[in-house]
């Protein structure tokens, strides 16, 4: 997280901003351009009045990563509370003026775009000046900052994500251009579509949706037929913590279907964090929980309890970092563990190992074990928290 660049004032949501009263959650995930373009001119208004008045322009965006702005609700997930402290941006301050500056551009970039109805990628954006905004991450805080600020979700400015998830099995659907889509006769993975509010007729037999955390896993997982195997489903992987795109995809898919949804990560901190993700949400993203989270997310595996029941063996297993230790005691602090009494239990027997393990370490019971034998038994005989 970029910590220069802000001359940031704290103020309770209550004092004057130039936040619309309404939240993502309360409206439809796509906003008409009249309304993006409407609120785009509030924010340059404001500036133009305050330079008119001989006064420093100021941005005003919420904290979107500070833990006080954030609620959990367990049918929701993490969710920005409606008083939440905001920051401002100042044009008058050495240390913001730019990132002021590149608000402004981002913004006149965006506005164009709705005009137009063109879209471009967040990496689009980037390429277009790379001198200028000077690397990708600040492009992607900036252009969540802007949609925090205007309430907007990121589709409706025209700014698409850059898709890295796969999804495969028991899916078919057609895209927003009238390509048809379907990944159960394709023996390879289908790239998760940029444009997943515009897939439409989706239809599936599946009986249930597998999140896998790791590309080699999910590769695997296809070469071995897995989804044909024991139940038709879906399987889906973000290859590691998602992108925007495959969360929206995963919603999208639990809303259409209602099938449970299981997730295969890791037995460590950052798997834990990934899964959480896709449970929960994040801090950062909080304020369009309602489009990205999937509260009845279960976690099949590879759970800590796992390593000891399957008699893995120790030196399979990889000691902890210190980042590991801090990451898990970070993780066993949030709101939702509390409410999940046997995640707790498996964090704490993580915790007293000091040891985590990868998927991978199932193929030192035998090769095939994770589809041959694990998956089958967990899901079968409910081996899920």
């Amino acid at each position: 997280m970029e910590k220069h660049g802000l001359c940031s004032t704290e103020t309770a949501a209550g004092n004057k901003t130039s936040f619309r009263e309404t939240s993502l959650s309360d409206q439809e995930s796509h906003i008409p351009s009249s309304e993006v373009l409407e609120a785009i001119e509030n924010v340059i208004q404001g500036v133009l009045q305050s330079l008119a008045q001989k006064k420093a322009p100021v941005l005003t965006v919420a904290n979107r990563t500070d833990w006080r702005n954030i609620e959990f609700k367990d049918s929701v997930g993490l969710q920005m509370i409606p008083a939440s402290t905001t920051k401002q941006i100042r044009s008058d301050c050495p240390q913001s003026a730019r990132r002021f500056a590149l608000m402004l551009k981002i913004l006149s970039m965006i506005y164009k775009m709705v005009q137009s109805n063109t879209y471009a990628t967040k990496r689009d954006i980037y390429y277009s000046d790379t001198l200028l905004f000077g690397s990708q991450s600040v492009v992607d805080q900036i252009i969540n900052d802007i949609s925090c600020m205007l309430k907007i979700p990121r589709r409706s400015l025209h700014v698409l994500s850059t898709t890295k998830g796969f999804v495969a099995g028991n899916l078919s659907y057609t895209e927003e251009d009238g390509t048809k889509v379907n990944c159960t006769c394709s023996a390879t993975a289908v790239t998760v579509p940029s444009n997943v509010q515009g897939i439409k007729n989706l239809t599936s037999h599946a009986k249930f949706i597998l999140i896998v955390e790791k590309d080699a896993t999910f590769q695997r997982l296809l070469d071995d037929n897995f989804f044909n195997k024991v139940s038709p489903c879906i399987m889906i992987t973000g290859r590691g913590v998602p992108d925007l795109n495959t969360r929206l995809l995963v919603r999208k898919l639990w809303d259409s279907f209602q099938i449970p949804v299981f997730t295969l990560m890791d037995a460590d901190p950052h798997g834990v964090e990934i899964m959480c993700v896709y449970k929960y949400g994040s801090a950062s993203m909080s304020f369009e929980a309602h489009h990205l989270t999937v509260p009845s997310v279960k976690w099949l595996g590879l759970l800590p309890s796992d390593l000891e029941r399957l008699n893995i063996r120790k030196d399979a297993l990889i000691p902890f970092t210190k980042q590991d230790e801090n990451k898990l005691a970070s993780i066993q602090k949030r709101p939702y563990i509390a409410c999940q009494p046997l995640w707790k239990k498996e964090l704490e027997i993580m915790a007293a190992s000091k040891l985590k393990a990868e998927i991978q370490v199932l193929t030192s019971v035998s090769s095939d074990y994770l589809s041959r034998v694990y998956l089958p038994n967990k899901l079968q005989f409910g081996g899920w928290l």
